[in-house]
């Protein structure tokens, strides 16, 4: 097959051509330039897509004997990713972008300009394992749990995966860069980025009232309705949150409290006590489901709502593009513009992804 080899400058994605080429391909490799100015966004292991990580792709790629490109993604990456993170916190939610940038730039974007140039797949370095069963896309947890970005492909279509390459699923990413060292690849011992790759300073709150300014409100005991203090913006909270919350007094029993619920419209952020935060019902529209088949009645699964963790034993029952998922026991920080994935239940805790939504709310 002609295959598009996204190389982002990482050992991951170098690894990920390298064997799409011993499995006999036509490799093209190309790297997404996704900022206008991208020397700003790295910052040591912090950030990625500079122009450091370009010419790290570019040098695997002489090493692979294959041509390279690096395309110019920066106004669709700001359009799509970074001013919807930017929106999703000024409304009160809690976004993951990479899940974004997966579905919109990597699975959107780069695939539908690869079909028009005539390749048949795009090769990516994700930690994810994808196989076809009775003619459907299956997409699966990783053989290293640690690394396993299933959660972050789960936004993906049918059609999507059918044109999309995982080489790296059945592998740990040590075994990986030892790969890379023995094929003489320069990012072998190169570290993972980490956070957000447009906030390399790691401050997503200065980042936020950069640009949507402050937005003064009242911290809010949410039991008594007592004004505990004043913030400059829901869009500097999550829910969870316990750190940073601009509190003087403490509670009146001495324990934490934590964001409940924000309020974007009356600015308020309500405030009370770990035990608050439990959830046992998600709400959540915007179904995706990977392999073409929705569920149709309610469903034993296992649920994820964060990147890595979260994850508990549920029944999920859906409506056309919405659902309704019961937890079996209840999850904490659980906030509207996250993202639920549904497993298949399995000896293994949930393998094969069944479907994904976007948190609507709680309760």
């Amino acid at each position: 097959m002609r295959v598009l080899a996204a190389m982002s400058g990482g050992v991951d994605s170098a690894v990920a051509a390298a064997r799409a080429v011993d499995a006999g391909h036509d490799v093209v490799g190309v790297h997404l330039a996704l900022s206008a100015k991208p020397g700003t966004l790295r910052t040591g292991s912090r950030g990625c897509c500079t122009i450091e990580d370009s010419h790290d792709a570019r040098r695997a790629a002489d090493i692979l004997g294959i041509p390279f490109y690096i395309w110019d993604f920066a106004e669709r990456f700001t359009e799509e990713v970074v001013e919807t993170f930017v929106g999703e916190y000024a409304a009160g939610r809690t976004p993951n972008p990479c899940v974004t940038c997966n579905e919109k730039i990597k699975f959107e974007a780069l695939l539908e300009k690869a079909m028009a140039l005539g390749f048949d797949a795009v090769v990516t370095g994700h930690y994810a394992r994808l196989s076809v069963v009775d003619g459907v896309p299956e997409l699966r947890r990783s053989a290293d749990s640690g690394k396993d970005q299933s959660y972050v492909l789960a936004s993906l279509t049918a059609e999507q995966l059918s044109h999309a390459m995982f080489p790296l699923g059945d592998s740990w990413k040590s075994d990986v860069r030892a790969e890379a060292e023995r094929r003489g690849l320069s990012v072998a011992n190169k570290p993972d980025s980490h956070d957000i790759c447009f906030i390399p300073d790691g401050d997503t709150k200065k980042f936020l009232e950069d640009r949507l300014g402050q937005r003064p409100g009242e911290l809010v005991d949410a039991e008594t309705g007592a004004v505990l203090g004043r913030h400059t913006g829901v869009h500097g909270f999550t829910v969870g949150q316990r750190k940073g919350l601009g509190i003087d007094a403490p509670a009146p029993d001495g324990r934490p409290r934590y964001v409940l619920s924000l309020e974007p419209v009356s600015g308020s952020v309500k405030v009370g006590p770990a035990a608050e935060l439990g959830v046992k019902v998600i709400e959540a529209d915007r179904a995706i489901w990977p392999s073409g088949n929705p569920l149709t009645e309610p469903t034993e699964c296992v649920v994820q709502v964060r990147a890595h963790g979260g994850i508990v034993d549920a029944v999920a029952d859906v409506d056309s593009e919405t659902m309704t998922v019961h937890l079996r026991e209840p999850l904490r920080g659980v906030a509207p513009g996250q993202v639920v994935v549904l497993y298949r239940p399995d000896s293994e805790g949930g393998d094969v992804v069944l479907g994904s939504a976007k948190i609507s709310g709680t309760r």
